[in-house]
């Protein structure tokens, strides 16, 4: 193994153990009177749903305070940095959570969604409510003598209203219920993909790591918005990769023309199609038929969309770098490349 992978791997481990911590604490909290039965609920489903994925968005955080304080965490720093990073984890269940009852959605990480579960069902709503109510009794528990500690308040509730806002945006445009293709337009997309992903993906992880540091986010609105930008080219990837990713190598198999997203191929398709293939475009999408999702596969082909993506990259990496380097902070310039880095042309 080499000296890098054995080092995410020992920091992933840390962070691990201190999920396990604030689990505990969770389940000891002396505002609940817990039965053994809640008890038991409580840690199943948060064994099930928070610490399952691969936690790059928790992780981030303490990568983007070590950077920012340019040196090695002592221990107390360290944990605080991952208590805020898996207060990010939780959001992120939460979310999931509902998504997938909102969805209809079967599985989620390779197992059934929570809500499919014997004995689950629809109490998986409470419990995502749970989840997102876990998260400031972390926050009050390890910040309040925190000088940032209300900034942090503040920046988890508009995080999630703005994902909340985006997730909005996606169900009344994409609802089963309407379905019209000519709604997919890329303003749509870009507003879509700004709210619902990148704010909580992107900008969260990094936003936490200035105020530990000590940082006043008002002086930000430029790093917010590169960060925004990067969620975007961080989604754009995953649907390319939905359609024209290998399943073994991102761990499922793209559903998304079945779900009639909207995705950044299909408003591309979109605006590329001439009238022949627009018409195969809105009689194929958003169909289950095996030979129906070939065909718009095929039709993605012909507009050679593989060769549109590899340049929307390329133009992005540049857009990137540039907005990046025009940072005053050499600090803030190397956590937001060690962001790009770990995206640009990821195969997963």
């Amino acid at each position: 193994m080499e000296e890098g992978d054995r080092k995410a791997v020992d920091l992933k481990d840390g962070f691990l153990q201190i999920y396990y911590r604030l689990k505990s604490e969770l389940l000891e909290d002396p505002a609940f009177s817990f039965t053994e039965d809640s008890r038991q609920w409580i840690d199943r489903m948060l064994e099930y749903n928070v610490p399952g994925g691969k936690l790059n968005r928790g992780i981030s955080v303490i990568d983007s305070y070590k950077i920012l304080k340019g040196g090695q965490l002592n221990d107390d720093e360290f944990f605080l940095a991952s208590v805020l990073g898996w207060c990010i984890e939780w959001l992120q269940a939460y979310f999931l959570v509902l998504d997938d009852i909102m969805d209809n959605s079967h599985t989620r990480r390779g197992h059934p969604c929570w809500f499919r579960l014997p004995k689950v069902g629809i109490i998986a709503a409470n419990d995502g409510i749970l989840l997102r109510n876990h998260i400031p009794r972390m926050l009050n528990r390890h910040f309040k003598e925190k000088t940032y500690y209300v900034h942090l308040l503040d920046l988890f509730n508009e995080v999630e209203f703005q994902t909340a806002s985006g997730q909005m945006l996606d169900l009344i445009t994409t609802h089963e219920g309407e379905k019209d293709l000519s709604k997919y337009k890329m303003p749509v997309y870009n507003r879509i993909v700004q709210y619902k992903t990148a704010y909580y993906s992107f900008y969260l992880p990094v936003a936490c790591a200035l105020l530990m540091a000590g940082e006043n986010l008002d002086n930000y609105d430029d790093v917010k918005t590169v960060l925004v930008e990067m969620g975007t080219y961080f989604q754009v990837q995953d649907d390319y990769l939905d359609c024209f990713g290998d399943p073994e190598v991102i761990g499922k198999i793209g559903t998304d023309i079945e779900d009639y997203k909207c995705s950044w191929l299909v408003v591309q398709a979109l605006e590329l199609a001439n009238d022949n293939q627009l018409k195969i475009l809105f009689e194929n999408y958003g169909k289950s038929d095996p030979a129906c999702v070939t065909k718009v596969k095929s039709l993605y082909k012909d507009l050679n969309l593989q060769v549109v993506f590899s340049k929307y990259e390329s133009a992005s990496y540049e857009q990137l770098i540039s907005a990046i380097e025009a940072q005053p902070s050499n600090k803030v310039q190397e956590v937001l490349k060690s962001f790009l880095h770990k995206i640009y042309k990821r195969q997963k």
